[in-house]
């Protein structure tokens, strides 16, 4: 079979939501949600291998450290791995006690009553139990018709009360999904929830948490968000009800569904880090926390060293981050296009310039640092990458900062080098293509031995040294303005070498008492030739010196 030409013929599209003047589109987020991690649960039933007891136990204090305050770990009537982690969870005293665990169950008596078993003893603790109630499984999966549906949530409810009162030393708090929301009538999900909390009486002091999941993307993330408004416009007692978002990324937005949620009032996000999940995944709470990170928003979520978070999380799931996911990927603060590298380093040198500490570089829309992250690689160098990218890495690596138009200059050896390895260039290869272009190494045909300068009666400078030409030293000196002109005067005077003087600059390498200095000089050649020279030293003068000798020896 191929695709249809006409794929009307098979699919339909999903109908718009009658909600008038509907207010989300104007409302921002400007406070974090209550999160919950449900990477112990969803995440885990979708993988090929389920965590065994160590990765659970691994993952679990990998949530408490990021700061979640409400993890569901598992579904405890699935099996004796899954009771026994919960039960070692309370009996060993593991949960904090500003820390809510919860457990998933489907509505059924006996399936109920072990969760609650689960977790008696523990301080407090939230029940999940869930029912489908949309059309197609209604009539498909489970033949029933919307009164049979209804009642399986309210004899649900019962059970959650009566299983509750057998435990009185904890704290229950419960949650209720209409498994399906997002593909069911919005006035049954109500009339399912509103059935539900007339049985488990909940208060504005004690509200219950109403799941409303997208548990197949099929629309929009706006249609998603005008079912969320619908339902907090139209649910009887609204104040006695967390309103929680649970969604999927079939149609890959299931961040942009829960964040247009919460713009249409929702209270609860419901997700995995790095978004594993059945199918394409779930909501990625690194993704949405971060997201509000950048708005200026505290996500109440610590991702400091995102590094540890990934290393634990593709242990414990078996499966890799995408290199491209936001915020955690690794190629994601990285630019190997030259205009990018460009806006990048300049932005950086603006940075440094401002009195403030707002973080405005172009093509970063996060500070890497703030997740433990280097500036190292954010910028990578290939066949793809231009002048301002070399030129970060050298002055990254090496200290380096290259006047404008001597990149230029080096940027055809650089581009050279990549087009032979047809790799990206590490620090190491460009440092050292550099040292090979500016004679850093090789063996110099004038190579500087000793000077010193003084200043002569008439104001100008005496330059005095002792220079090497292949293999033998000689004495020479030279009369100029300055130190740089003396040493050209020497040259010429000396070695019949002329070159004319058209840039330089000098930085220091670093700072301190040991810091070297840097020192690049553009010269022009009798000829009309431009070359470039460069010298390092301790001192800035000798560097200037170098700097001559070794745009000389480029003369030839």
């Amino acid at each position: 079979m191929t695709m249809l030409k006409n794929p009307s013929a098979k699919y339909r599209p999903f109908p718009q939501i009658d909600l008038p003047n509907r207010q989300w589109p104007s409302q921002t987020i400007t406070k974090a949600p209550r999160w919950l991690s449900t990477d112990m649960r969803d995440g885990n039933q979708s993988l090929i291998d389920p965590m065994d007891a160590e990765k659970k136990s691994r993952f679990f204090d990998l949530l408490l450290k990021v700061g979640l305050k409400e993890i569901e770990v598992g579904f405890p009537s699935a099996g004796a791995t899954e009771y026994d982690f919960i039960r070692g969870l309370v009996d060993t005293g593991r949960i904090p006690d500003d820390v809510f665990v919860q457990v998933l169950t489907q509505s059924r008596e006996d399936l109920i009553r072990t969760s609650f078993e689960s977790l008696a003893g523990a301080k407090q603790a939230i029940v999940h139990v869930y029912n489908a109630v949309s059309p197609l499984w209604r009539n498909v999966v489970f033949g029933m018709d919307k009164k049979d549906v209804r009642e399986i949530a309210v004899t649900g409810a019962k059970h959650l009360r009566d299983q509750a009162a057998r435990f009185p030393q904890t704290d229950w708090h419960f949650e209720y999904s209409p498994e399906t929301f997002s593909t069911a009538e919005l006035d049954f999900s109500i009339e399912c929830c509103e059935a539900v909390m007339e049985i488990l009486q909940p208060t504005t002091d004690k509200p219950i948490i109403l799941n409303l999941p997208a548990t197949v993307e099929a629309a929009t993330p706006n249609i998603y968000a005008d079912q969320i408004e619908y339902f907090c416009r139209n649910l009887p007692n609204r104040n006695r009800a967390v309103i929680s978002l649970h969604t999927h990324n079939d149609r890959g937005t299931g961040v942009a569904a829960a964040e247009l949620g919460l713009m249409a009032g929702a209270d609860r996000v419901e997700g995995c880090l790095f978004g594993n999940g059945e199918r394409t995944g779930n909501c990625c709470l690194v993704t949405v926390g971060l997201n509000l990170y950048t708005q200026g928003v505290d996500p109440e979520l610590d991702f400091s060293d995102i590094d540890e978070v990934i290393q634990t999380v593709e242990y414990c799931n078996q499966l890799p981050v995408h290199p491209r996911h936001p915020y955690g990927g690794e190629l994601v603060f990285t630019a190997f296009s030259g205009s990018h590298q460009d806006a990048i380093k300049k932005g950086f040198a603006a940075q440094e310039q401002r009195n403030d500490e707002l973080w405005a570089i172009p093509y970063l829309p996060i500070d890497p640092a703030d997740l433990g992250r280097s500036y190292e690689a954010v910028i990578r160098v290939n066949s793809q990458s231009g002048k301002g990218g070399f030129a970060w890495v050298l002055e990254q690596d090496q200290g380096l900062k290259l006047p404008k138009k001597m990149q230029a200059h080096f940027s055809r050896h650089v581009q050279e080098l990549a087009d032979e390895l047809g790799r990206e260039l590490q620090a190491n290869d460009i440092w050292g293509v550099f040292r090979k272009a500016y004679r850093l190494d090789a063996p110099q045909h004038l190579q500087l031995v000793d000077y010193e300068e003084t200043r002569g009666s008439d104001g100008t400078r005496i330059f005095a040294g002792k220079i090497e030409v292949d293999g033998k030293v000689q004495s020479v000196s030279g009369r100029g303005n300055g130190l740089i002109s003396s040493v050209v005067a020497t040259l010429k005077d000396g070695f019949g070498v002329e070159i004319d003087i058209t840039d330089y600059s000098e930085h220091a390498m670093g700072a301190g008492s040991n810091a070297r200095a840097a020192a690049y000089v553009e010269c022009k050649t009798a000829d009309g030739r431009t070359i470039w020279g460069v010298g390092i030293d301790e001192d800035v003068a000798t560097a200037s010196v170098r700097a001559v000798l070794s745009a000389a020896n480029a003369a030839g």
